[in-house]
């Protein structure tokens, strides 16, 4: 994710070296999504524990994941909606305008 968006985002002023661990977090949270949406693809939705049967414990690390990426996801404008909230504005040359104060509303 990051290699795919940020570039673009550092062109539009919307990713700036303060905002580099906030997007890191939203990076790392798709990736653990990504492994734990694999591990149950690959296994049962419920896996013997103590007392019988229970949640596969990766739909909780899927969860939190989900949940994570989408509350910073917001804060960058990933989402179509979000992006409205999101004060940037491309010139025609691919460089920008406006001041600092672009970042979130």
């Amino acid at each position: 994710m990051w290699d795919r968006l940020a570039p673009s985002m550092i062109t539009r002023k919307i990713l700036t070296a303060w905002d580099v661990d906030a997007f890191g977090v939203p990076c790392e949270a798709l990736a653990r999504y990504a492994v734990a949406t694999a591990l149950v693809n690959g296994s049962a939705l419920l896996v013997p524990g103590g007392g019988g049967l229970v949640p596969n414990p990766a739909l909780k690390v899927q969860a939190d994941s989900e949940r994570t990426f989408l509350t910073f996801a917001a804060r960058f404008g990933l989402t179509s909606s979000d992006r409205q909230s999101i004060k940037s504005e491309v010139s025609a040359d691919g460089g920008t305008s406006g001041d600092a104060g672009r970042l979130l509303s």
